[in-house]
């Protein structure tokens, strides 16, 4: 089995930062891709960064210069640092393990939330 946990939410004011963490155990042997997905209430689930094995990454233009995705293979862990945060950042942050290329085979964690005040 996999398990894909997330941490690192909570409460920030606008301008603050946090890190999220996104760990993958179990019965994984490697990783082609990992993105973290953001779902604000009543909108649909986007998501706002990721990374593939060779290291490319991918922003939304929205986060792009904020958010910064990172991986510690040793780990099995996938960062997502978030700085100069804003409100419309609020939402569960979800994080998404994609084992191989061309394969309909992912993993979703449960999710962690993330608040912004004003």
């Amino acid at each position: 089995q996999v398990q894909v946990v997330e941490s690192g939410g909570g409460l920030v004011q606008a301008g603050g930062s946090l890190r999220l963490s996104c760990a993958a155990s179990g019965s994984i042997n490697s990783i082609y891709a990992t993105g973290w997905y953001r779902q604000a209430p009543g909108k649909q689930r986007d998501m706002v960064a990721s990374i593939t094995s060779d290291g490319s990454t991918n922003y939304a233009d929205l986060v792009k210069g904020r958010l910064t995705i990172s991986r510690d293979n040793a780990k099995n862990t996938v960062y997502l640092q978030m700085n100069s945060l804003k409100p419309e950042d609020t939402g569960v942050y979800y994080c998404k393990i994609q084992p191989r290329y061309g394969l309909a085979t992912y993993y979703w964690g449960k999710g962690t939330l993330v608040t912004v005040s004003s």
